[in-house]
């Protein structure tokens, strides 16, 4: 493990102004994705449509480094160039999504553990030779009746903090993601209940696998009532409750938090960042990894046609710029009318 150098990317990572784009969605995913624009899923069409994206003019301004999925950082650009090489390039840190997924955990009916630890030292190493300076893996948690269980908790942050050990070993920033699900009807309140229980579980187990937490990059969800729940919290209670959870729970030692949009539509995720950016300072940058909340308008305007390519582009660095602006707490939700 060598601490300076992971140290180093983690700064880069959680750099003022920029945040990190979440590209790491499996084949299954993406398929998904395409269906909802009319499109087939291909190797070219995924490569074509993570083209668009990775070489938007101007990116690195707002953009500090892209998670990627196995595929993707194998691929290259259609002038021949590796991913990671055109986005190492271009100053944007490549990264690599290396858990296999969340599978149901045996003998608790609705729970599920993240899988993917064997022979992840090994490609750990095929990574870091391939570009890769960082990685992600994701815990997912749901709230229920009866869940989560203790044990689950327990379970997801065991395999979170053996993940981020072996990270380290290979000099690869770990992403730690213990992602609490906003399916459900579960009130505000029970969520900021479940993700503290989560986040001090999981920062237990990240000290007792003598886990560098200078050298990680913390990716939670925020605290936020249920999509079913009837009592919708508004943004204002967002922010102070996701907040006041990770100031009760995240150590100061980690250098930046980066929250995952996890179903909000683009404005949502972009108006409570940006709240939560204007109660600072704190001892941590609060940045942002999102996935859909960053590509949703741009694969709209792309719609997977070679004569949507600049416009795809267009509403991409669109709103990655309104989300720098709430990672700074200057952005303003007028904004969405005037830049559209």
């Amino acid at each position: 493990m060598n601490r300076a150098e992971l140290e180093s990317i983690a700064s880069r990572m959680a750099a003022k102004g920029k945040g990190i784009l979440a590209a790491d969605e499996s084949t299954g995913t993406v398929a998904k994705r395409f269906e909802a624009i009319g499109l087939e899923g291909t190797e070219e069409t995924r490569r074509s449509y993570r083209e668009m994206l990775f070489t938007a003019p101007g990116l690195s301004d707002y953009i500090s480094g892209v998670i990627l999925y196995d595929e993707t950082l194998r691929q290259k650009t259609k002038d021949g160039e590796p991913f990671p090489v055109y986005l190492t390039r271009v100053g944007i840190l490549p990264g690599i999504k290396v858990d296999t997924g969340a599978k149901p955990l045996a003998g608790f009916p609705g729970e599920t553990i993240t899988e993917g630890l064997d022979g992840l030292r090994g490609r750990l190493a095929e990574y870091y030779q391939l570009g890769a300076r960082f990685a992600k893996w994701r815990a997912v948690i749901t709230i229920g009746p009866a869940t989560p269980t203790q044990f689950a908790i327990e379970a997801n942050a065991h395999a979170l903090a053996r993940y981020a050990a072996l990270c380290q070993e290979a000099n690869v920033v770990p992403i730690v993601e213990p992602e609490v699900l906003l399916d459900g009807e579960h009130t505000i309140e029970r969520c900021e209940e479940v993700t503290g229980e989560v986040l001090s579980t999981v920062f237990r187990q990240l000290h007792s696998h003598r886990v560098h937490l200078e050298g990680m990059i913390l990716k939670p969800s925020m605290v936020i009532a249920g999509k079913k729940c009837p009592n919708q919290a508004s943004a204002q209670q967002v922010a102070e409750a996701t907040v006041r959870t990770l100031k009760r729970y995240v150590p100061s030692a980690v250098p930046g938090i980066a929250f995952l949009s996890g179903g909000q539509t683009p404005a949502q995720a972009t108006e409570h960042l940006n709240l939560m950016s204007q109660m600072g300072p704190f001892p941590w940058e609060l940045t942002f990894s999102y996935a859909r909340a960053l590509q949703e308008e741009a694969l709209r305007a792309w719609g997977g046609k070679p004569e949507g390519f600049a416009a795809g582009q267009k509403a991409f660095l669109r709103r990655a710029k309104l989300v720098a602006l709430a990672r700074s707490g200057n952005y303003n939700p007028q904004q969405e009318q005037e830049a559209a």
